[in-house]
């Protein structure tokens, strides 16, 4: 029945701003006009650790969706599951290469940067290491992977990442790239290609309304 409570219901995104996970998924819900609500969790607090959440998310991290029944904690999965449930506006070509291309480059980022570059493993190398280790610890890991992404998507990016249409690798892109740049302090002008396909993102309001400055928890 139209305009049912459950018909009705918003999807739920517990999100922290300055997440590149989280900011992946708010870009994608943009692109898809799926309306949400913000559920923040400040994870300097520790907010995360709370035994309510960690029903939502055994492993304490964001972003976690909830819709309805269903509870999505992982970026990925939280994509994979958006782009098969509200198939509008899609976040993958049907070309099988492309697709392929795709998938590699958010695997880069997801597996192969961002996870060095989180407040667990920063914390970490700040206590154990020291306090002026962690921002080169995390710029060489970022070079490295932007080097790979440099490569790899030389042959493929137009306009964007794949090509002139948005798509998967562009909500992984996009997040990782603002963090060196904001964050790290990352020299750009050595990826031209990344650097390119980031000033085309300044231009979209799916993106730009995901930034974390925008979010309501945004603290600067």
């Amino acid at each position: 029945m139209a305009g049912s409570g459950e018909e009705s219901k918003k999807l739920q995104l517990y999100s922290y701003w300055r997440s590149s996970c989280a900011f992946r998924v708010r870009i994608a819900l943009n692109l898809k006009g799926l309306d949400y609500e913000y559920k923040a969790v400040n994870l300097l607090k520790g907010e995360q650790r709370n035994p309510e959440y960690l029903k939502l998310n055994p492993l304490g991290y964001v972003p976690t969706l909830v819709d309805g029944d269903a509870v999505i904690a992982d970026s990925f999965a939280i994509l994979m599951y958006l782009e098969e449930k509200y198939p509008q506006r899609a976040l993958l070509p049907q070309d099988c290469q492309k697709r392929a291309i795709n998938y590699q480059a958010a695997n880069i980022v997801s597996a192969n940067i961002q996870p060095l570059q989180n407040l667990a493993v920063l914390k970490y190398i700040h206590e154990k290491v020291g306090p002026n280790e962690t921002t080169p610890w995390v710029q060489s890991h970022i070079t490295k992977g932007f080097e790979a992404l440099e490569k790899l998507l030389k042959d493929y990016a137009g306009k964007y990442a794949t090509g002139d249409e948005v798509y998967m690798a562009d909500l992984f892109l996009a997040p990782q790239i603002h963090a060196a740049i904001k964050r790290f302090e990352v020299d750009m002008n050595q990826f031209p290609t990344l650097l390119r396909v980031f000033e085309a993102y300044q231009e979209l309001p799916a993106f730009q309304d995901a930034m974390p400055e925008k979010q309501p928890d945004a603290t600067c």
